[in-house]
């Protein structure tokens, strides 16, 4: 059986936020009772899991809206039969993504002692955060994500920042980036902001694909500075875990799209969170084995169809590194998923780029000193005519640094 993780929904779309981008928020208008995972469910789905072969490795997601409204009590039973289902020798891994409003003491404390790696949702400073992200109430919620975070650290909890970079914040990556690495944020993970109407129109918060690009490159540069080492993105480091290693850790760079498992409060199954639909409904936890869902026709012919990308992709020099973009980008997938991404400049302008400059430090770490070297220059001022710290040689103004 191909490995599989799990990304868990057991509140749905509830939330304490009513951030204005949600794009997952819209569910709760279809749900007739109250979207709390029960503990048949939950019990049935660990325990399912559990007496799958997963090469002893069994990675748990936690998602919303956000679920922690869930209560401290239904994690804690989560933890314990995942205790009393696990096979001998078993790694369970447990992340929680949150917008941080809800973390206190008591759940920090527990994250803590159980290793949940925390997602924490967080656009910039509160000015940038607090433009969408606002309560039910439609309060500022920033200084309630600080608070929570403090949690964390109090705790000892490992925990990553995740900023959608929408139509607000996509012309600040460098105000951003700063602002985060002053507070001590070190793991950053950037996701676009691209949600399309009835009619396949972007939605006014939405970014393009040019704007998309600008962002990252902006990033890059601050990045390439002198924080290779001290700062991890995820979109760099999986650029890197594929150059180095030939592996890819996200989702979107693969050539299939079945990789993982959404679970829906009541135990429905389906194949990716971006595509909760009924026609993508693939079975129920509480009736269908695992192994059938993956045998599913409507899991494996969702899954084919990021391989079936728009025919200009074929010649495109980065096809490696996206095939085709995720899905969700090639509007009308997954039943004409032979469209070209919305963001397709962005990534071709990123790339061109900064991948030669990601191959020169992916050639140093394959050759075992990239790190004292890089460590040597990353505290250094860079200035237009310092050695560029990706490696090369060549001085700073003629190679990363942008004109």
């Amino acid at each position: 059986m191909k490995p599989f993780s799990l990304l868990i929904k057991p509140a749905s779309a509830d939330c304490n936020l009513r951030c204005e981008y949600c794009f997952y928020i819209d569910h709760l208008e279809k749900i007739k009772d109250n979207p709390r995972m029960s503990d048949d469910v939950l019990k049935k789905m660990i325990a399912g899991y559990m007496e799958t072969n997963q090469n002893n490795n069994y990675a748990f997601g936690w998602q919303g809206g956000e679920s922690m409204i869930m209560g401290l009590k239904f994690f804690q039973k989560a933890v314990e039969l995942q205790k009393l289902y696990a096979p001998p020798g078993a790694v369970i891994s447990n992340g929680l993504q949150t917008n941080g409003t809800l973390i206190n003491d008591d759940f920090a404390h527990f994250f803590g002692e159980y290793k949940f790696l925390i997602g924490v949702s967080l656009d910039g400073p509160a000015y940038i955060h607090d433009y969408y992200r606002k309560t039910i109430g439609k309060k500022s919620s920033h200084h309630l994500v600080m608070h929570g975070i403090e949690y964390l650290r109090q705790n000892k909890v490992e925990f990553n920042i995740l900023i959608l970079v929408n139509n607000e914040n996509v012309k600040k990556a460098k105000e951003i980036y700063h602002y985060l690495r002053e507070q001590g944020f070190f793991y950053h993970q950037y996701i676009p902001c691209v949600e399309f109407d009835e009619n396949d129109n972007p939605k006014t918060f939405s970014i393009t694909g040019v704007e998309w690009g600008d962002f990252l490159c902006d990033l890059f540069d601050q990045w390439i500075k002198e924080d290779i080492y001290e700062i991890s993105i995820r979109l760099f480091d999986s650029i890197l875990e594929y150059l180095v290693f030939g592996r890819y850790n996200v989702c979107y760079m693969n050539n299939n799209c079945c990789q993982y498992f959404v679970i829906e409060y009541d135990g429905s199954v389906y194949p990716c969170d971006f595509f909760v639909r009924e026609d993508l409904l693939l079975g129920n936890i509480l009736h269908d084995k695992w192994e059938d869902l993956l045998k599913s026709p409507i899991y494996r012919k969702f899954g084919q169809e990021k391989a079936n990308w728009h025919k200009s992709c074929n010649s495109c020099p980065f096809i490696n590194l996206c095939h085709g973009d995720c899905q969700k980008f090639r509007i009308g997938s997954p039943q004409s998923s032979n469209i070209l991404s919305v963001l397709c400049k962005g990534w071709k302008k990123f790339y061109t780029y900064t991948l030669p400059h990601f191959k020169i430090i992916a050639d140093r770490i394959k050759n075992g000193h990239a790190i004292n070297s890089m460590i040597q220059i990353k505290s250094e001022k860079v200035g237009r005519n310092s050695p560029c710290p990706c490696g090369s040689g060549k001085k700073y103004k003629n190679c990363c640094m942008r004109q």
